[in-house]
């Protein structure tokens, strides 16, 4: 199958690759950062999460930073709303977007939300129900798609029964993610494949960690299979708290990188990018996790902070 010629971006810093982080950010970085984002071409930006700041501190300012944000036209600022108690803050809020989170692996979902697959997947549906009784699109995510730190190897059947569910329920897209970054082109292959013979492929989309150096391979395995949407995080910021030694997202750079060089077209300025990750990279106190941003950075005469 020839490439894509065009690519959306989904970009998740703000709020996956921030949520984790032990120094709290303040409200008006995370929102300079959504910003300088949306001005450099991000068509989508992950806003924040609204979930109780008792188990995410980092998003205990998920209202005051979504009213704050000087919302770009034709960008999209999703949400993360796990229950109707989230959603009901998020649309108080102002949010015309929100996600739901899900897992392929069982033990995953018994460890991080106390509850089996199915029953994560029923507490969603009062969300997706509200939200589209309000005309507001739901993104559905799976994690651990791959692999799970706690069972080993994820059969791609089970990540494509829980992708259909999402999908049915209402979900306008799907995406897939290697939470603890284990995945390869060939394992990623099988992975999609799967879920495609029950979910539309242009209602996937792929979320790769980097953990094991394969992210932006496995970029590009999905762009053979026909994926044209992938979530990504500037600067690679991110991680699991879950997973031991599991790096952050993909860097939004790189993937920009690697797009540009197969002439797929993602309407992203990447001098823009570059002075966003150095933006909040200055105010977390380290440098870029993308390769890309090194040495473009260096070509170009700018320190790394």
């Amino acid at each position: 199958m020839s490439l894509p010629r065009t690519v959306k971006i989904v970009e998740v810093g703000p709020r996956d690759g921030l949520q984790n982080e032990k120094q709290l950010v303040p409200a008006a970085v995370k929102v300079e950062l959504i910003e300088r984002l949306a001005d450099a071409g991000l068509p989508a930006v992950e806003a924040t999460s609204f979930v109780s700041p008792k188990w995410v501190p980092q998003m205990g300012d998920n209202t005051e930073v979504f009213k704050a944000i000087r919302k770009k036209e034709g960008v999209a600022y999703p949400v993360l709303a796990p229950n109707l108690k989230g959603f009901d803050a998020a649309v108080e809020a102002g949010a015309t977007e929100v996600a739901v989170f899900g897992a392929a692996s069982e033990a995953f979902s018994q460890k991080n939300i106390n509850c089996s697959v199915a029953e994560s997947i029923k507490r969603f549906e009062p969300v997706v129900c509200a939200a589209l009784a309000l005309d507001m699109k739901v993104r559905g995510y799976v994690s651990c798609v791959v692999g799970c730190p706690y069972e080993g190897a994820v059969a791609p059947q089970k990540v494509a029964e829980v992708a259909q569910r999402l999908f049915e329920m209402g979900c306008y897209e799907v995406s897939l993610g290697d939470t603890i970054g284990v995945g390869n082109p060939a394992s990623v292959q099988r992975m999609i494949e799967a879920c495609a013979r029950h979910v539309p492929m242009a209602k996937l989309a792929g979320h790769y960690h980097d953990t094991y150096g394969m992210a932006v391979a496995n970029v590009y395995a999905s762009l053979q299979l026909g994926m044209r949407v992938f979530d990504s995080s500037v600067a690679g910021l991110g991680g699991c708290p879950y997973a031991a030694g599991a790096s952050g997202n993909v860097a939004t750079e790189d993937v920009v990188y690697l797009l540009n060089g197969l002439g797929i077209d993602t309407g992203i300025d990447m001098d823009k990018l570059l002075d966003a990750g150095q933006f909040i990279l200055k105010h977390l106190g380290r440098e870029p996790a993308a390769k890309s941003a090194r040495a473009l950075l260096a070509k170009r005469g700018a320190a790394c902070p």
